[in-house]
């Protein structure tokens, strides 16, 4: 493996995409430093800490995850990828029930550019309004327990924040979008592992920390532990593994045709199921909901509302056996969006394609929904289980919540996927330039080209 990264570099046009795609990862981690004009950064830090201690889970942290521990500190690019991954899933669901779009989505490479636009569109106006909310809400000192995070309130800091930080959203967005043209792997999705990943040497800082003498008993940690972690964290990541590349391939034999003096088709093939077919989107949507309440408390002080959040706060059986049941909902729901069995079956039956034993038409389309309905609910499981292990874990082990975090949830399943997508990206550069391989047996199989 090592040999293949070297190798990666005597390439003279994948050497260039590397480097610009970690030189461009590095103008973006630069800018998650650069605060934004008018905010006491370190007031703002110290609310949040407290936040996190009481609450046990917001959509902050959320936001925090995807933003590289931007909106803590609301730098520039505190927004982060989120307004576009928004963005991104309201034009899915869009596409689904306007027919104008689902026509557009049908064209080919031209209407990916232009339903792509209108993303990039609600992107802008997306970020314009969570940056003009987040200007008001700074603005209240009571809502940081007398903390005074902005110095001089008024518009002219509501204009400037919003400015800022919808500059800041769109210039992550271009970032992005240069990783895919000129760089290599998936630009947003690279984006937000980057900032997952930058968390790492904090928590390893944190298991440190725990190790010293003089800590607590409840918080100490000895080195049987540490290297149990390490176990864990490996098996974790194996399990990940696996439900990332899981996939049932459904076999497709296409009939021969006689056109002229050529013979066409003939030839088999197969359709891949993949068993997470949505990716960390479940987990995104379950999440959200599940910590929609202890969000809402942080600016509504209701009793109902604080009494919902204490419910539904990370590490306790409520919210986990609320979490199980909605990330294996959201499998089927995102399931159903992404992929139209109808379709499917009509293209096949349009270009001569069938399955052996199964007539086309609606019988391959009430194949595919048998198929679809088996394989989702043990992947919406395994991936509901992935995502409360870091509970489990860090209430087992009694370990913070940012070490936690990489034992499985959405960290670990969007860096282990971006992972897989990049290497096979690399490995197919090697290959075809007859270099070998990051793998000596097998090769690596990539997603389906969409974010996370």
């Amino acid at each position: 493996m090592l040999q293949a990264f070297a190798n990666s570099f005597k390439i003279p046009d994948l050497r260039r995409k590397l480097l610009v795609t970690f030189g461009i990862i590095a103008v973006y981690r630069f800018g998650t430093y650069i605060p934004t004009p008018g905010i006491d950064g370190a007031k703002l830090a110290v609310f949040f800490d407290n936040l996190a201690r009481t609450q046990g889970g917001t959509l902050f942290g959320m936001m925090n995850l995807f933003s590289g521990g931007a909106i803590h500190r609301l730098t520039i690019f505190a927004l982060g990828i989120m307004p576009y991954i928004s963005s991104s899933i309201i034009m899915q669901l869009l596409t689904v029930v306007i027919p104008a779009l689902e026509k557009l989505a049908k064209e080919g490479q031209t209407g990916y550019k232009k339903i792509n636009q209108y993303t990039r569109y609600g992107t802008i106006v997306l970020s314009v309004i969570q940056s003009f909310f987040i200007a008001l809400w700074l603005e209240n000192p009571s809502r940081f327990g007398g903390l005074q995070i902005v110095e001089f309130p008024g518009w002219p800091f509501r204009l400037l924040t919003v400015l800022t930080l919808t500059t800041g959203s769109a210039f992550i967005m271009w970032l992005g979008e240069q990783i895919q043209e000129k760089g290599i792997g998936n630009g947003m999705s690279l984006i937000v592992a980057a900032g997952i990943l930058s968390r790492a040497p904090t928590a390893v800082f944190q298991i440190i920390a725990l190790m010293r003498p003089g800590q607590s008993a409840r918080g100490q940690m000895d080195i049987l532990t540490v290297g149990f972690m390490l176990v864990i964290m490996v098996a974790a990541v194996v399990a990940t593994v696996q439900l990332t590349q899981g996939e049932r391939k459904i076999p497709v034999q296409y009939a021969k045709r006689v056109v002229g003096r050529k013979v066409f088709g003939g030839q088999s093939t197969f359709i891949p199921f993949k068993v997470n077919n949505g990716g960390v989107m479940p987990i995104i949507f379950a999440q959200s909901i599940v910590l929609f309440p202890a969000t809402i408390g942080v600016f509504v002080p209701n009793r109902f509302i604080q009494q919902a959040a204490a419910a539904l706060s990370h590490q306790n059986a409520g919210y986990m056996i609320l979490i199980v049941l909605l990330i294996v909902f959201f499998s089927y729901f995102y399931t159903a969006i992404a992929f139209n069995p109808v379709d499917v079956a009509e293209n096949m039956k349009k270009y001569g394609g069938f399955i052996p034993g199964v007539r086309p038409g609606k019988p391959t389309s009430d194949f595919f929904d048998f198929i679809i309905n088996r394989i989702t609910l043990p992947g919406g499981i395994f991936l509901a289980l992935i995502a409360i292990a870091p509970d489990l874990i860090g209430k087992w082990l009694n370990i913070p919540n940012q070490v936690a975090d990489f034992f499985g949830g959405t960290a670990l399943l969007i860096v282990v996927g971006v992972s897989l997508d990049t290497i096979k990206q690399i490995e197919s550069q090697l290959l075809m330039r007859h270099y070998e391989g990051f793998m000596k047996r097998g090769r690596i199989r990539g997603r389906q080209q969409r974010s996370f």
